[in-house]
C-alpha cells in the first residue's frame, strides 16, 4: 500500500464546501435564506414583494423576520402600513443593514478561502516562530478600500503590510499597539492580541 503525503486528498480533486449561518448563544439567527429575504426587501421595498420573489408566503417571511428579531432583541425591519391605495412598505433598520453586511463579509472570506487552492495547502504546513514577528504599530494609513500598517519589530527593522481598511478597523489597530506580523510567502498579514 502506497503511503499518502499530507494534502494528497486535496490535490486529488477534493474541495471544501460549507454552509454559513450566524448564531447567538441561543442558536441560529441568520443564514442564506434570511439574507435573500432582507436583500429582497431592499430591492422591492416591501416584505410581501421580497417573499413573492423568493416563492414563499408572506406569513412565512414575516415569521422568519420575527424569529431573527426575537433572537437579536432588536428589529431588523421598519414597516409602513398602506391601506387600500397602497403606500405601505418596508426597509431595513440599521441592525438589519449591519446583519446583511456582516454575513456578506463572512461569506466573502469563506468563499475566498474556499477557492484558494494554494491557501488550502497551508493546512498541511506548520507555522514556525520565523513566520511570526511582533512589534509596535508605528503608522496606519487608510484610504477608502485599503490600509498600510507599519510595525517596528523587536528585531531592529520595520515590516510593512498592505491590508484592507476593514481589517484594520475590525482589529482596531492604532499606532502604539502591540501587534504581530504573520509572514506568508507572498504577503504580510496582521494579527493583534
Amino acid at each position: 500500500m502506497a503511503s499518502e503525503k499530507s494534502g494528497d486528498a486535496f490535490r486529488n480533486g477534493l474541495k471544501p464546501a460549507y454552509k454559513l449561518w450566524l448564531e447567538t448563544r441561543e442558536g441560529y439567527v441568520f443564514g442564506k435564506g434570511t439574507l435573500e429575504l432582507l436583500q429582497g426587501v431592499e430591492q422591492k421595498g416591501t416584505l410581501s414583494g421580497a417573499a413573492e420573489a423568493l416563492g414563499m408566503s408572506y406569513r412565512h417571511a414575516w415569521g422568519v423576520i420575527k424569529r431573527v428579531e426575537r433572537r437579536l432583541g432588536r428589529p431588523v425591519l421598519k414597516t409602513r402600513k398602506g391601506g387600500r391605495r397602497g403606500g405601505g412598505g418596508a426597509e431595513l433598520t440599521e441592525t438589519g443593514r449591519e446583519l446583511v453586511k456582516t454575513f456578506l463579509r463572512f461569506r466573502s472570506v469563506f468563499d475566498r478561502v474556499g477557492s484558494d487552492d494554494l491557501g488550502w495547502e497551508d493546512l498541511f504546513m506548520k507555522f514556525s516562530a520565523r513566520n511570526r514577528v511582533e512589534g509596535e504599530v508605528v503608522s496606519v494609513e487608510k484610504d477608502r478600500v485599503s490600509a498600510v500598517v507599519k510595525i517596528r519589530v523587536d528585531v531592529p527593522c520595520i515590516i510593512t503590510a498592505f491590508i484592507t481598511r476593514e481589517a484594520v478597523e475590525d482589529l482596531d489597530i492604532r499606532e502604539g499597539d502591540r501587534a504581530a506580523a504573520v509572514i506568508k510567502a507572498t504577503e504580510v498579514m496582521i494579527s493583534k492580541g
